[in-house]
C-alpha cells in the first residue's frame, strides 16, 4: 500500500472516531477523495473488526475496535500541544537514528488532524463527559446542573444543546436556550450533567469559536508583538507550548529600534536596559485580551508591549484598578 493511501486511511479512522459525525461527502472532501472511496474504506473497517456504526442514511462513525484491542483515543490521539511537544522530541533525536524519519512519517499521518487527548479517567468527570459525548452523538438537550460561571459569579442549571467538545475534554462549546449564545463550558464547573428526551432545534446556529496559543476563545483577532527577557521567553514556551513558533531572538536590540509606548503604563518600575542579555520577539494573534494580558501582568519588569494597542489599554486599566486597590 502507497504512502499516501495509508496517510488517508490514518486520517479517516480519526475523522470517523471523534466527537463530531461527518458524512460522507464531507469525509471525501476533507481526504480530498471519493465518496466511492470512501465506502471502500468504510468496508475495509468493518473487514478489519473495527465496529461501524451507521449514524443516518450518510453518515458513519468508529465506535470501538476489536477485542483486544487498548481503545483507539489512547493510541492516535493527540491535542495540538501533545502533538507539537512530540514533534520536538522526534526532531531532537540523532540524525542518524534509523528510528526518527520513520516516527515523522506516522505523525505527519494525522499531525494536521488530531484534537482529541486521553479520555479522564476521573470517575465523576467521566460521568459527565460521557453523558455531554452521547448528548452530542444523539443531538440533543442536556441540563447543566449547578454550573459556576467565573463571569457572573453565580450559580445556576443551564437548559443547552452541545456540540462539540473542547481538546482533553475540559469542556463543551453548547448552545445556550436562555439567551441564544453559543458558550464554552468547563466541565469541572458543572454540578452534573442530565440528559432531556428534546432534541436540537438550533444547529445551524451552532458555532465554537477559535482559540489562541494562551488558550483564549474569540472571534476578534489581536495582532501583538511583546520583547520578552531569558526569564519571560522560557516561561511562555513552558506554559504554552504553541506559543514558540511565534518566537524570534532578537540579541541587542537597540531602544530607538523598539516601538515605545507613547503613555507609560502605572505600574512599578521595572529594567529591561541590559542590552548584554538575550531578547526575543513574540509576534502572532490572539482571541482575547485576558490571556496574553494575565501573563504580561504576571511577568512584570520582563516583558515589554511593542505593539498592540488593545492589550496596551488592557494593561493600563487594571494597572489603575491595582493602584486604587491597594
Amino acid at each position: 500500500m502507497d504512502q499516501p493511501k495509508i496517510s488517508r486511511i490514518l486520517r479517516l479512522i480519526v475523522l470517523m472516531s471523534g466527537n463530531r459525525i461527518y458524512t460522507v461527502d464531507e469525509l471525501a472532501a476533507e481526504l480530498e477523495t471519493s465518496q466511492r472511496t470512501i465506502y471502500r474504506y468504510i468496508d475495509t473497517f468493518k473487514e478489519a473488526g473495527f465496529a461501524v456504526e451507521k449514524v443516518d442514511d450518510y453518515k458513519y462513525r468508529l465506535v470501538s475496535v476489536g477485542n483486544g484491542v487498548k481503545d483507539l483515543h489512547n493510541i492516535v490521539y493527540f491535542s495540538p500541544e501533545e502533538a507539537f511537544i512530540v514533534n520536538r522530541l522526534i526532531d531532537s533525536l540523532d540524525p542518524s537514528n534509523s528510528l526518527k524519519n520513520e516516527l515523522k512519517r506516522k505523525l505527519s499521518a494525522i499531525y494536521d488532524k488530531t484534537s482529541i487527548a486521553d479520555f479522564t479517567d476521573r470517575p465523576s468527570t467521566a460521568a459527565k463527559v460521557q453523558a455531554l459525548v452521547e448528548a452530542i452523538r444523539d443531538k440533543k438537550v442536556v441540563r447543566l446542573v449547578d454550573y459556576s460561571s467565573s463571569h457572573s459569579g453565580i450559580t445556576a442549571d443551564h437548559l443547552v444543546e452541545p456540540f462539540q467538545m473542547t481538546s482533553n475534554y475540559a469542556g463543551v462549546w453548547a448552545y445556550d436556550l436562555t439567551d441564544g449564545k453559543n458558550k464554552r463550558f468547563i466541565v469541572l464547573r458543572m454540578g452534573d450533567v442530565e440528559k432531556t428526551p428534546d432534541r436540537w432545534s438550533n444547529e445551524l446556529a451552532h458555532h465554537s469559536l477559535p482559540m489562541d496559543v494562551f488558550r483564549f476563545h474569540g472571534d476578534k483577532e489581536y495582532h501583538v508583538v511583546l520583547r520578552l527577557n531569558t526569564l519571560a521567553k522560557n516561561l511562555l514556551v513552558e506554559e504554552f507550548p504553541l506559543a514558540e513558533k511565534y518566537l524570534s531572538a532578537q540579541n541587542g536590540l537597540l531602544e530607538e529600534d523598539m516601538c515605545v509606548m507613547q503613555e507609560p503604563l502605572e505600574l512599578p518600575p521595572h529594567d529591561m536596559e541590559n542590552e548584554e542579555e538575550e531578547y526575543w520577539i513574540w509576534e502572532g494573534p490572539v482571541r482575547g485580551l485576558d490571556g496574553v494580558g494575565r501573563f504580561v501582568m504576571g511577568l512584570e519588569g520582563n516583558i515589554e508591549v511593542m505593539e498592540g494597542d488593545e492589550l496596551i489599554a488592557y494593561l493600563k486599566r487594571h494597572a489603575a484598578h491595582i493602584n486604587s486597590t491597594y
